[in-house]
């Protein structure tokens, strides 16, 4: 593998279809072989990040506790946009370490400095 960078871009709500999953899977794998990953999180995205979702209760499994094990993986850099957070009236995301806010501005720019940039 090379040193080159890789973002994900997550804009689906988690249990609408099987994007946030997807990804999810695509971050672990990369993860894995040590190439370094950012994750980012905009518009519906910013829902995977918040807590106490039991889509247990519609028989679907909860992915979203993998989130946990992110710095086991080496991903370590975490980005959401302050105004999908706003625009949805989230106020909180789940304590991760490694969570930056960003506003639009910021986030694009920080999403440009990747090498590739996977959208879900």
């Amino acid at each position: 593998m090379t040193n080159k960078t890789l973002a994900i871009l997550n804009q689906t709500a988690p249990f609408s279809h099987s994007s946030a999953k997807d990804s999810l899977d695509i971050a672990l794998i990369m993860g894995s072989y040590e190439q370094p990953t950012c994750l980012y999180f905009h518009g519906d995205g910013v829902w995977q990040l918040v807590d106490g979702t039991q889509p247990e209760i519609l028989g679907i499994k909860n992915f979203l506790k993998t989130f946990e094990a992110f710095s086991f993986y080496d991903i370590e850099h975490i980005y959401v946009c302050k105004q999908s957070l706003v625009q949805r009236g989230l106020k909180a995301v789940k304590s991760l370490a490694g969570i930056t806010l960003l506003d639009e501005a910021e986030f694009a720019a920080s999403l440009k400095q990747h090498h590739f940039i996977l959208n879900f």
